[in-house]
């Protein structure tokens, strides 16, 4: 018998989830989101449950993301077209979208602490489960990211709100270029909190059994090491501040840094379309909650579904592992207005529900 995807143990006073895929970097997949739901909503009316942790099985990371091999299926499955061809709102991937969305929301509200450990890899749907926790720890092993443009898809779990909200425009490059974040960058970048070296991991959850969130970290916390990409604010913050793609990769060019100019290079290997939908959802995201991008953010990945540049993008890095797309439309210029809106058409009675 195989075991659990997701281990369930209560230890004292702490309820510890376990993403337990180790040789997939616990990649999150749907069963997994709604066993998690049920746990969390479960602890939440438990007395006895004062405190809850997720950690990742395995050395390699928390979570790398979804299971974005499912969503390729679907993505092409539609875009392949025929008589037999699903439509968007009728596929897996949108019903593990609706309910991995509605499990970040209840992160972000649980009525008790709710500690990420974001140990190792940290991707997409990774930081979902992680980076709305009222307490999020880092290690030097943290690599935290959204790499959703380089797969023709765009930030989502929160990540728009999150990004947005980021200082300056670390967020917007972050999103634009799929720049990983180590433990200083993520916690300038407001997706993390503490720092906490992993050696002193096991230490932590024990202590979390019988001792409050914020004493038992503040026990095994130590500084944080300096964040790169806060340093370079003096060329990320102009650089990004045009409201258009175009505007940002001109800027970029013209400014006097080498990591300008890799940003820009880094930038336009990602798909166009995907570029754009994201700039403007990360700067719609500056004024709504987390539930209220939620909401967006899922108008745009059912939109997602019907686009070429998804199921290419999964088959040029997953699939095939050519890392050569060929995205459609193929330069900035040639994306129209109309394809970026339809990312965020309205979808009526199918709508994400969430109150505003």
């Amino acid at each position: 018998m195989s075991e659990a995807e997701v281990l369930f143990e209560v230890r004292d006073g702490l309820g510890l989830i376990t993403l337990n895929r180790p040789r997939a970097i616990n990649a999150l997949n749907h069963s997994m989101s709604l066993a998690i739901t049920a746990a969390l909503r479960s602890w939440a009316t438990d007395p006895a449950i004062r405190t809850v942790a997720i950690v990742g099985a395995g050395e390699r990371g928390l979570c790398a993301g979804g299971d974005i091999v499912a969503i390729h299926r679907d993505a092409k499955a539609i875009n392949d077209g025929g008589p037999g061809a699903p439509a968007p709102l009728g596929t897996a991937a949108a019903a593990f979208w609706r309910d991995e969305y509605l499990l970040n929301e209840l992160i972000d509200s649980y009525p008790k602490p709710y500690v990420a450990v974001m140990d190792g890899i940290v991707m997409g749907g990774g930081v979902g489960v992680s980076a709305h926790g009222s307490h999020r720890i880092v290690t030097e092993r943290s690599q935290i990211g959204m790499p959703e443009v380089g797969i023709g898809f765009v930030p989502d779990v929160g990540g728009t709100y999150l990004l947005s909200h980021a200082p300056g425009e670390l967020g917007t490059h972050v999103a634009l270029t799929t720049a990983r974040m180590g433990a200083g960058d993520a916690i300038a970048a407001g997706f993390a909190d503490t720092f906490v070296p992993a050696a002193d991991l096991p230490a932590l959850l024990d202590a979390l059994r019988t001792t409050p969130a914020d004493e038992a970290i503040a026990r095994f916390a130590t500084a944080a090491p300096e964040s790169e990409l806060a340093a370079q604010r003096d060329w990320i913050d102009p650089c990004y501040a045009a409201d258009t793609v175009e505007g940002i990769v001109d800027a970029l060019r013209a400014a006097d840094s080498p990591e300008a100019t890799k940003a820009a290079e880094d930038l336009l290997a990602k798909s166009p379309r995907a570029l754009k939908a994201t700039l403007r959802a990360l700067r719609e995201a500056r004024d709504r909650t987390l539930a209220e991008a939620l909401q967006v953010e899922f108008r745009i990945t059912v939109a997602a579904l019907s686009t070429h540049d998804l199921a290419e993008g999964i088959r040029a890095q997953v699939i095939d592992k050519d890392r050569s797309p060929r995205w459609s439309p193929a330069t900035l210029d040639e994306v129209t207005a109309a394809q970026v809106d339809a990312y965020f058409a309205p979808l009526g009675a199918h709508e994400l529900g969430l109150p505003a």
